[in-house]
């Protein structure tokens, strides 16, 4: 609906002083599956209604830390390793955003999960829309969190080879530097600021499990050409769940440009921008981001009126 604007909501927070993430012993939480053509390993917290968190490109499942303790208090929170990202290894079959959606379906499948909220962050929304517009008996509600799948930039494909030409080069080095990246300002600064607005007003250690988790990706190259190759905003008028649409007014990944269009796309979306915000707004504002879930996953439906979140 294009008369629903958003609106300015004060606040301030930034990241989190006191992680409850830290606390948790991880190795008790992590799992591995079988599917078609692919082995997953993910982590899993919590009972009740399930929520499955995916991750981005050059992401993991440490990409939602600051939110698996909060949702595993009273939800079956899972967050997975795509295959060729985190540690789970490539799959047999060719990457494409298709054969991704499908490999969610038969995740949620192979555990049992039914009416499941579905929160995708980047790439990891592309995913979702992929999976909710296939078969959407399976999903009640989406989330989509700074989302690909909406190409607004000149030369993609250029733009998509010569990036996955230096991640390629650069990304394992990356990993095996992570810890001394995240101790220098300057290096934390120029290495992160592309993906968060104040890299240095986060935790080291919530910087380095991004860093070491998602870096060697062996995936990138082939779900980068794949991801620009492909449009979803001709299909998401079909999504008639509930959608929440978030995102970071300075994401300087996907411009807040394609959040517009995705909310205006879905009937029955909500749009939530995170001002002073980049491209996790579920790491950089984890406090007002989870309570925005949360208050999405209580509610009757998502349609109305978006919001500008301070930070």
């Amino acid at each position: 609906m294009l008369d629903r604007d958003p609106r300015i909501v004060a606040g301030s927070d930034y990241g989190n002083p006191d992680p409850e993430w830290k606390r948790i012993d991880w190795r008790r939480h992590r799992r591995s599956v079988e599917l078609p053509g692919s082995v997953v390993n993910y982590v899993e917290i919590g009972e009740g209604q399930p929520i499955l968190f995916v991750h981005g490109i050059s992401g993991c499942w440490q990409n939602w830390l600051e939110n698996l303790p909060h949702f595993g208090r009273a939800h079956r929170a899972i967050a997975l390793d795509l295959p060729g990202f985190g540690s789970s290894p490539m799959p047999a079959w060719e990457i494409d955003m298709p054969a991704y959606g499908r490999l969610l379906r038969d995740f949620c499948a192979q555990l049992g999960l039914e009416d499941v909220t579905l929160v995708g962050n980047s790439m990891g929304g592309f995913i979702a829309v992929e999976a909710v517009t296939e078969r959407p008996q399976r999903f009640e509600r989406l989330a989509l969190v700074s989302a690909a799948g909406i190409i607004n930039t000149w030369n993609p494909e250029e733009r998509a080879t010569i990036t996955a030409y230096a991640w390629k080069k650069l990304g394992p080095t990356v990993a095996d530097r992570g810890r001394w990246i995240v101790s220098h300002p300057r290096s934390r600064q120029l290495a992160l600021a592309p993906f968060f607005r104040y890299p240095n007003r986060l935790g080291a250690e919530l910087l380095l499990e991004q860093l070491e988790g998602g870096a060697r990706c062996p995936a990138f190259g082939p779900a980068l050409t794949a991801l620009i190759r492909r449009d979803v905003r001709e299909r998401l008028a079909a999504i008639e769940m509930p959608t929440l649409v978030a995102w970071g007014l300075e994401d300087r990944v996907i411009p807040a440009a394609a959040a517009i269009s995705y909310h205006r796309r879905i009937p029955q979306s909500r749009l939530e921008i995170f001002e002073r915000t980049g491209h996790l707004p579920q790491l950089e504002q984890p406090a007002r981001f989870n309570a925005l879930l949360e208050e999405f996953l209580d509610g009757p439906d998502s349609a109305g009126n978006g919001a500008v979140s301070g930070g």
